[in-house]
């Protein structure tokens, strides 16, 4: 049984300070790096393998990273948002494996709870990361 930690990256951007300030302006590219990287670090030093979610725009469609680089980065496709992508996750890995996600989106929390996944508001990913 594998530990799969799937984040709603904008919902994590914009609830954690220090990235939401980086996400203003100029400098919103380096808020999904920053946060990359932070995430990437808890994978690295855990048994969690870490998927991160981002609504995709067209330059930035499919995936980045993989195992080896302790994280997974996904990008929804055109059509679809970052929640659908999450749930989908959810519902195909919560029957086998320990699915955690973090989000601050109610929905996707409930969702993703009713495939079987432990879900976990924003504020405790924190926690958890700095723990």
């Amino acid at each position: 049984m594998e530990r799969l930690l799937i984040v709603d990256g904008h919902s994590a951007i914009f609830s954690i300070p220090r990235f939401a300030s980086l996400h203003r302006g100029p400098t919103r590219y380096l808020a999904r790096l920053e946060l990359v990287k932070w995430l990437q670090r808890f994978g690295d030093a855990s048994d969690w393998k870490v998927v991160v979610v981002f609504d995709g725009k067209q330059a930035e469609r499919g995936i980045e990273g993989g195992n080896e680089d302790g994280i997974l980065i996904l990008y929804s496709r055109d059509g679809e948002t970052a929640d659908t992508v999450i749930e989908r996750l959810a519902a195909r890995f919560a029957t086998r494996d320990q699915v955690r996600v973090a989000s601050d989106d109610r929905m996707v929390l409930m969702t993703s709870s009713t495939f079987g996944a432990e879900t976990m508001r924003i504020a405790a990913l924190e926690i958890l990361m700095e723990g």
